[in-house]
């Protein structure tokens, strides 16, 4: 059973998918990947530095300097993801494999939906949260603006969207405990679920 596991900046997906981790769940982590690829010696950082002048500094890619590049800039978005989403799915291949035995796999993709991601699994679990939280969480983060979030909120699919198109919504606006009881009861009702025929 592949699940596919999203939601908007701010939202708590990194402590959802750590949840699902800490249940035994293998959890494929895309942004992690792409960390990986982007970072020092990272197989991706010659084709960025090519396709993108000056958005390397010290033999790995500066999202810092690479962010101005592509946001707002729907071309400059495609060149980036036509590098990326390949070895991404190289990774993803991998990830398959070695986890073959394991009853359920889910694939933490921040843009699932943008990328016609959900074709390529059983479920999607969206969390959502309310937009005053998911502001204020994402306005604390170091080095971001109020400018910056509209941009990147702007790229992704409004939240009301996503827990429309979801199978499973975890809601992270209260406690931490609430947010694994949900977790816990998707996981639950995944075992329970006949497994797809391949």
């Amino acid at each position: 059973m592949t699940v596919g596991l999203t939601g908007s900046i701010g939202m708590g997906k990194s402590t959802v998918a750590a949840m699902f981790i800490e249940a035994g769940i293998p959890v494929f982590d895309s942004d992690a990947e792409v960390h990986a690829l982007q970072g020092a010696g990272g197989r991706l950082v010659p084709a960025i530095a090519a396709a993108f002048p000056g958005s390397t500094r010290d033999g790995s890619v500066d999202r810092a300097l690479l962010g101005p590049m592509v946001l707002g800039d729907p071309a400059a978005l495609k060149r980036l993801e036509a590098i990326v989403h390949p070895a991404v799915g190289e990774e993803r291949a991998a990830f398959l494999a070695t986890n073959a035995d394991a009853p359920i796999v889910v694939f933490d993709v921040p843009l699932l939906f943008e990328t016609g991601g959900e074709s390529r699994v059983d479920c999607v679990v969206v969390v959502s949260a309310p937009a005053d939280v998911q502001r204020a969480r994402v306005l604390s983060r170091p080095g971001m603006s109020v400018e910056k979030f509209e941009a990147i909120r702007a790229m992704q699919l409004p939240d009301a969207e996503k827990v429309a198109r979801a199978d499973f919504v975890v809601p992270t606006g209260g406690s931490h405990e609430e947010t694994r009881r949900a977790v816990h009861a998707i996981i639950a009702c995944l075992a329970a679920r006949e497994p797809p025929s391949s």
